[in-house]
């Protein structure tokens, strides 16, 4: 498989420069590489200009509402768990009208992927605050700056329990590509967080901006991705701004695996017997 088979020949319409494209592109090459059927891989995304990711994928793809990826996409895994399923969305679709399915979803951990292309802003409705945005961000609705105290996307993942946990910079595919095919790879929910400027309302966190700001988690790391506590420390230590694989814990059953277990251990070994005398009783005491 080439990159360009997961293409269906639309151009974006996403701005010249928008950190999409890249994502768009590694999230094709990743499949490629991993020899993914385009019969068997499923890209939901929600409202934003992240949600058109779906729209340029050969495979199957849906388009969901703001914020509502994640409730299709599991219910597609789980209609169809022989599908890799992806989800992608913006951080206003991840960490605002979202957050609830987002967290859900981390908790559940079923085994699929969701893409956070995180701009900072609100681009598709003009430029506006987002739940990312830096306290101080200027935009059309805070033009004194903004008040609100930022979510923390990692922090958010590690405190619900997220078993595979990763950063990305869209001008940095090389690395980017290996991050998402390792999500696909993890044996339950894995959340990429790909830092992803917005080039026409976003005049602060700039590509420029990352470059300088950007610290990989192999240059600073001193434990391996296993460790929970380290991972913490690390986003702290960073305020959020690194790239690579932050946390990954291979030993949490997915959700697939633990029904499937529940539902044995609940099946009825032998076939009950009734006597036909009981049986009788039974039917005329319940008989109208």
């Amino acid at each position: 498989m080439e990159m360009m088979d997961y293409g269906n020949g639309l151009n974006p319409t996403w701005c010249k420069g928008c950190g999409h494209f890249s994502v768009l592109r590694s999230l094709q090459t990743a499949a490629a590489r991993m020899n993914i059927p385009r019969e068997m891989l499923a890209v939901v995304s929600g409202i934003g200009c992240s949600g058109r990711i779906s729209g340029y994928m050969n495979a199957y793809s849906f388009h969901s509402v703001h914020g509502r990826s994640l409730p299709v996409a599991q219910g597609i895994k789980l209609a169809n768990p022989e599908l890799t399923v992806v989800a992608a969305g913006g951080d206003g679709d991840g960490f605002a009208i979202g957050t609830s399915h987002t967290v859900h979803a981390i908790r559940r951990n079923i085994n699929m992927t969701y893409i956070v292309m995180n701009n900072q802003v609100y681009g598709l409705t003009k430029g506006h605050v987002s739940p990312v945005s830096h306290q101080g961000f200027k935009t059309k609705t805070t033009p004194e700056g903004a008040v609100d105290m930022p979510v923390d996307p990692g922090l958010l993942a590690l405190g619900s329990g997220v078993s595979f946990y990763a950063q990305g910079f869209s001008a940095q595919q090389d690395e980017l590509i290996e991050l998402i095919k390792k999500a696909i790879e993890h044996p339950g929910f894995s959340l990429v967080q790909v830092f992803s400027p917005c080039v026409t309302y976003n005049k602060v966190n700039t590509y420029q901006w990352f470059r300088e700001h950007l610290k990989s988690v192999e240059d600073i790391r001193n434990t391996d991705s296993s460790d929970y506590i380290g991972a913490v420390e690390l986003l702290k230590e960073t305020k959020g701004l690194c790239t690579g694989v932050i946390f990954q814990n291979k030993e949490k059953k997915c959700y697939e695996e633990l029904h499937q277990e529940t539902k044995e251990s609940n099946l009825v070994k032998e076939t009950p017997q009734i006597s036909e005398e009981l049986f009788q009783q039974l039917t005329k005491k319940f008989s109208l």
